[in-house]
């Protein structure tokens, strides 16, 4: 597997080695001793799989502490636009952002350590998504970032007139209006 960092400190694109015949192709999504030493040491204990259609941004999400959680994810159908924003306290990138076109075609992955907000927008019409979770969801710890928050500028890669929120999302605080539980 091929890794790249990206701006911000632990955000690591992750490529794999496809091997492609006249029957396909096979690669490894993971292996974790590989992926302990060629990213970071973490235990997932969670996989999760949503499926949306074109326009839907979801995000951006975000456990807090004590159930923070690191993910690992990837787009197994589709394309999306992959978007962790840094809410680690005392970080040089604090509020800033990057983002990652992560598809089928490219087999992409993408690691956040905790302390990421984390969203995502279908680019394709239809998108399966799966990440993995180095901790529990706890409902009674979500929080989450105004995904439109002109302070962060994300360029979600879809008209925004067309972008499907859940209420949920709609509701969440701006950067600025934001008190992080994360320290870096």
């Amino acid at each position: 597997m091929k890794t790249t960092e990206t701006a911000i400190p632990g955000v690591v694109i992750i490529e794999p080695r496809v091997f492609p015949d006249a029957r396909g192709y096979f690669f490894e999504s993971y292996n974790k001793r590989l992926f302990d030493r060629e990213v970071a040491p973490v235990d997932f204990v969670q996989d999760n799989e949503s499926c949306s259609c074109r326009g839907v941004i979801r995000g951006l999400h975000f456990q807090r502490p004590p159930f923070a959680q690191g993910k690992l994810v990837r787009c197994v159908e589709g394309c999306v636009l992959d978007v962790a924003v840094d809410i680690r306290v005392g970080s040089p990138t604090y509020g800033k952002y990057v983002a990652v076109e992560l598809s089928a075609e490219n087999h992409r992955q993408l690691y956040l350590p905790r302390g990421m907000a984390h969203g995502f927008a279908v680019l394709s019409e239809r998108a399966l998504f799966q990440y993995k979770c180095d901790g529990y969801y706890a409902p009674e710890s979500e929080g989450g970032l105004d995904a439109l928050d002109p302070a962060l500028a994300i360029d979600w890669k879809i008209p925004i007139e067309e972008a499907i929120f859940s209420e949920k999302d709609l509701k969440h605080p701006r950067l600025s209006e934001f008190e992080s539980p994360f320290k870096f």
